[in-house]
């Protein structure tokens, strides 16, 4: 029995360089691809962000001296090529899928609209939002806040190379503990970084819950899709 219907994936740029310094790594995008197509045939509704920190980021490139209003417009055409990708990738299986931007930028993808990207799901295909809010000084977190929201996705499915929410990082404190289960007044009281503030206080204010997930141990997809106890569930 599927446990979410229609779901909002949020996928991390840096997990598509796999074991590759920068770019796009083939095995874990074509991974990827699989474990999306999977769950699709299972009759999933999947609409996806995917962030551009593998080919830019804009906060980073302020730091070196761009403007911030151009460097976070660079890191918006970096989630595109990423969603190109993740399309291509995706075609090549069969799979069907669409390209939403942002902002207006055919051929490459068709204007994003809540209604439109509906519509698409419902005739079983994939829909890729890129180009992150369109806007300077919103993360691809918030932007998948968003779209989830006026995609009236079940969930929100954070797909990391983390297998979930833990009371500290993981990979710098050994004593750190892994959620179940927490709520979002006990992420804000933690202080835990699940996703920024706006994109965390977005979900709470419209319901919208979080599964966070290892998504590059593949099969994970399938199994937290279908009710499996992997991850850690965010709730309101």
């Amino acid at each position: 029995m599927l446990q979410y219907n229609r779901i909002l994936l949020k996928l991390s740029g840096e997990s598509l360089m796999g074991g590759k310094q920068y770019g796009i790594d083939e095995v874990r995008l074509n991974e990827y691809a699989q474990q999306i197509s999977e769950i699709a045939q299972m009759g999933v509704q999947i609409g996806i962000v995917i962030g551009g920190g593998n080919i830019f980021r804009g906060l980073s490139g302020a730091s070196k001296g761009f403007d911030r209003v151009k460097g976070d417009q660079m890191g918006m055409l970096a989630t595109v090529i990423n969603s190109l990708a993740l399309s291509s990738a995706l075609s090549a299986i069969g799979q069907k899928n669409h390209v939403f931007t942002a902002i207006r930028m055919e051929p490459v993808g068709d204007l994003y609209s809540k209604w439109r990207a509906i519509e698409a799901m419902q005739n079983g295909e994939v829909v890729i939002i890129a180009g992150g809010t369109g806007n300077p000084f919103f993360t691809t977190d918030t932007a998948s806040a968003l779209r989830g929201i006026e995609i009236e996705a079940d969930a929100m499915f954070k797909g990391t190379r983390v297998d979930g929410i833990y009371t500290a990082d993981p990979e710098k404190d050994p004593t750190a503990t892994k959620f179940d289960k927490i709520s979002y007044d006990e992420i804000f009281s933690r202080n835990l970084k699940v996703m920024d503030l706006t994109a965390t206080t977005l979900c709470k204010e419209n319901n919208l819950s979080i599964v966070v997930f290892d998504m590059d141990t593949v099969g994970n997809l399938k199994k937290v899709i279908s009710g499996e106890n992997i991850g850690t569930l965010v709730h309101f």
